[in-house]
């Protein structure tokens, strides 16, 4: 299918602008799809009556974001939309799928630790009790997108590592009766240590989003505390603000 591209010449938004919002819209509603073929850059260009350097300049902005990547002997190719999160109570896994980006999950961790002192604050427990970790890499079309780390208290649920490859954290949470209710959340961004970068493909020092959540039941009692980090260029979180009368 032939994209509808067009771009005017009597508005002061740069053309190169004008074509890579046109080419991201199409990847966000799903026009272009992951794995999809950009098409010839000069047949591109004189297709819009453009300058090659004009759309070089527009498909380089959106391999800058992550939507685009140049794969030698294959061309320019859509890698998929950035997931955009609700600020809701909602899992990355269901995120990840209701965006249609085919979640999977690699488990690092799963295990009994002694509890921090952040844990414990978070979580109502002791320092030093014995609480459930769990590291998880969460990834969406065979990309890594995010790193995840969850502290449960101990005697919550039966956690296994296969079931938490297969679904995500919070449906195994309810399918075990606890109903999630509330959380109290910061979201930050930071620079990637070393083995930050190396799990989630980046650089050393690139940007990274951060999110802490501690999620608590219909009973009060804080039954998560998850330390996250995304990438900022396959993720982000949407808000909804509201004036206060």
């Amino acid at each position: 299918m032939q994209l509808e591209l067009r771009v005017d010449r009597s508005s002061p938004v740069p053309l190169y602008f004008q074509l890579s919002q046109q080419l991201e819209a199409a990847i966000e509603h799903g026009s272009l799809t992951p794995g999809s073929l950009l098409g010839n850059e000069i047949e591109l260009a004189a297709r819009l009556g453009l300058s090659r350097p004009t759309v070089r300049q527009a498909i380089q902005s959106l391999v800058d974001k992550g939507l685009l990547v140049r794969r030698r002997g294959v061309g320019t190719q859509v890698v998929h939309s950035q997931v955009k999160r609700p600020l809701e109570l909602s899992s990355l896994y269901d995120d990840l799928e209701a965006a249609g980006q085919r979640p999977a999950t690699t488990v690092l961790v799963n295990t009994v630790v002694p509890a921090t002192a952040e844990v414990a604050a978070a979580l109502g427990v002791a320092e030093g009790d014995e609480v459930r970790r769990v590291e998880r890499l969460r990834l969406a079309h065979g990309e890594p997108m995010a790193y995840l780390c969850n502290h449960l208290p101990s005697n919550l649920l039966d956690l296994d590592t296969a079931q938490l490859e297969a679904t995500g954290l919070y449906r195994l949470m309810r399918a075990a009766g606890i109903t999630l209710h509330s959380a109290r959340q910061s979201i930050g961004a930071r620079a990637a240590t070393a083995a930050e970068a190396e799990r989630l493909a980046e650089e050393e020092g690139a940007p990274l989003l951060t999110m802490q959540r501690t999620t608590f039941d219909d009973t009060g009692r804080a039954v998560e505390f998850g330390d996250h980090i995304y990438r900022p260029t396959r993720y982000s979180f949407e808000f909804q603000l509201l004036v206060r009368s």
